[in-house]
């Protein structure tokens, strides 16, 4: 049972085990179907009519996520609710991450639709631009959590994000030897998807409402063919990392970094 909105303790093991945990009703299902009606004012702009599947022409149409955190719009309501900043406090660290009173981030909406929406390959996510080319490093720079909030109910025909269950570990073995200098998306990638390919396959499904909190390494993908009836829109930012982790004291790193630890110590 959660109590106070806290992760329980099998949730923090199954987090380090796994490199995600989900916190099912994170964001209250009105608050999602506001987010919704915001996308697709958007997409009405584009000429893409929620009403008229005809007109969804694509596989997939990005757009960037308000920023609506100096008004209290509903992606500001989201992205602060108590339940998941309590459970970043949790995951990164107090005073580790940068409170974003927003969301941030794009939003990717997938709609029903036969056609390869060219995105779909494994990957970790970038941390950091260093002036000429994202990068991530071992250290984790500047992401603390990926978080993948679920704005519509998503089910296994809705093009889910596919998780392999565990690998952040793999990434961060494959990190390591780079060093605080990290390594390119282009460097990383190969070897973290042949590292990672056996892995255990788990779809982000759920309920409008629902957030998966995932490792900064955790590997994953965008699937299809969406084969639903409906639009799936989530949102995928990231938690900002105030500082890079240490890596110097297991006895005090909380979960993110502990996991690291524990992959390039093994």
């Amino acid at each position: 049972m959660r109590l106070l909105g806290m992760l329980t303790d099998a949730e923090v093991a199954s987090f380090m085990r796994d490199g995600f945990v989900v916190v099912r009703g994170a964001v209250p299902r009105s608050v999602a179907d506001a987010c919704v009606d915001v996308v697709w004012a958007e997409l009405e702009g584009r000429g893409i009519r929620r009403a008229d599947a005809g007109s969804w022409k694509t596989p997939v149409e990005r757009i960037g996520c308000p920023e609506d955190g100096g008004n209290g719009g509903p992606f500001a309501e989201a992205g602060t609710a108590d339940v998941l900043w309590e459970a970043y406090d949790l995951l990164i660290g107090p005073g580790k991450w940068w409170k974003r009173h927003g969301m941030g981030g794009t939003i990717p909406v997938r709609f029903p639709h036969p056609a390869d929406p060219g995105d779909a390959g494994w990957h970790i996510e970038a941390s950091y631009w260093d002036g000429t080319d994202w990068r991530a490093n071992i250290r984790s720079r500047e992401r603390g959590l990926l978080s993948l909030f679920l704005l519509t109910d998503v089910g296994p025909d809705d093009a889910p994000t596919r998780i392999r269950v565990g690998s952040h570990a793999d990434a961060a073995r494959v990190l390591a030897p780079a060093g605080d200098g990290g390594l390119t998306m282009a460097e990383s990638g190969p070897p973290i998807v042949e590292a990672s390919a056996d892995r255990r396959v788990i779809e982000a499904t759920g309920s409008a409402g629902d957030v998966y909190l995932c490792h900064p390494f955790l590997v994953h993908a965008a699937s299809w063919p969406h084969r639903g009836i409906s639009p799936r829109i989530i949102t995928q930012p990231g938690v900002a990392l105030l500082e890079p982790f240490t890596l110097t004291d297991p006895a005090a790193a909380h979960p993110v970094e502990a996991a690291i630890l524990a992959a390039i110590s093994g």
